[in-house]
């Protein structure tokens, strides 16, 4: 049995056409700064967000590490969402890596508001932390790919420029984002001193994520990177994958939007889920009326040969991807409708 996997978008594989880019890749030494492709995809990443300079790295977690240990010191503090992906799963490294706090929010589906931001800032008390950062994740992966109002982005950009007041985008799927807004890549990436993109979700790259910013943050971030491990030798292959996506699987991501608002519509009308999250881009997220009922549901949907992960205690989340079609999406469909859950 072909299984359909909707577990996640990093599931993908690179195309043949990517394969094909890649092994035409040049190559050299990266630690010494010596990787055509590397400084291809860097080059590429920066002008595209019109940012001086960017950072090739392993993951998500990485970049995004890295790009917090740019803004915090130990002691210091972080404002963010309490679903941030930064302070639920990337294995406490906030506090590992920058020996900092966290002030967690509650928001709209993944997303804050500015005067959420400025109640949350602490004041000049030597009993609390000092606030060094805000940080936003755009889309927000446990708001069911919730996409936030780039005005209200501004807005707090406006403010924390006006505070000297650092921002960090974990924009692990910022793209959805973009394609959802129809901004422009550098306006958007204006509003943020460091932006972390994951290559290896959508966009189909088998590895890899950059972070972007300023010449003087990127240098140092090279610095934190070597100090995890994350320094690579004749990594031109997987940046090339990197440089394919960037340049030929924006675009497409309309058609991942367009298929998971199409499986949301049809799951919606199941009478043994209690209620879905707005489908805004690929993700698409729904809460049980039986939640003990979840693994059932999930092994049931496996025996079918459909993939999908528990998501919390009560919910299952399908995630749309460049290597599912509409026929495998109508066949999942057929298997939902299927089940019969009591």
């Amino acid at each position: 049995m072909n299984l359909i996997d909707f577990r996640s978008d990093t599931v993908t594989k690179p195309s043949k056409e990517m394969l094909d880019f890649m092994f035409q890749a040049e190559v050299g030494d990266d630690v010494y700064g010596e990787d055509p492709s590397v400084i291809a995809l860097e080059s590429y990443a920066s002008e595209f967000f019109g940012k001086e300079a960017a950072l090739f790295c392993t993951s998500g977690t990485q970049s995004n590490q890295i790009g917090l240990q740019l803004h915090l010191t130990p002691g210091g503090e972080v404002i963010c969402h309490s679903d941030s992906h930064i302070y639920r799963y990337e294995g406490g490294g906030i506090a590992k890596n920058s020996g900092a706090s966290v002030k967690l929010l509650e928001g709209n589906f993944g997303r804050i508001k500015l005067d959420q931001i400025k109640s949350a800032i602490n004041p000049d008390d030597v009993h609390l932390p000092i606030t060094q950062l805000v940080s936003l994740e755009d889309t927000a992966n446990k708001g069911g790919g919730a996409v936030y109002d780039f005005n209200d982005i501004v807005e707090i950009s406006n403010f924390c420029k006006s505070i000297h007041l650092p921002m960090h985008l974990d924009g692990a799927r910022m793209m959805n984002a973009l394609v959802v807004n129809n901004v422009n890549p550098k306006k958007y990436a204006s509003q943020f001193d460091t932006i972390s993109l994951c290559l290896s979700k959508g966009l189909g790259a088998p590895i890899g994520s950059l972070l972007v910013g300023d010449k003087s943050q990127i240098k140092q971030a090279r610095r934190i990177r070597k100090s995890m491990g994350g320094g690579m030798r004749q990594a031109g292959y997987i940046a090339a994958a990197g440089l394919f996506a960037m340049k030929n699987n924006i675009n497409r991501l309309v058609e991942d939007h367009r298929n998971a608002s199409y499986l949301g519509e049809s799951i919606k009308k199941l009478d043994w889920v209690k209620r879905i999250y707005p489908v805004q881009t690929n993700i698409v997220i729904f809460e049980l009326k039986s939640p003990e009922k979840q693994i059932e549901i999930i092994h049931l949907l496996k025996d079918k040969g459909v993939l999908c992960n528990a998501f919390g205690p009560t919910a299952i989340r399908f995630v749309t991807h460049l290597d599912l079609n509409t026929n495998q999406i109508e066949y999942a469909i057929d298997v939902l409708k299927s089940l019969r859950i009591s």
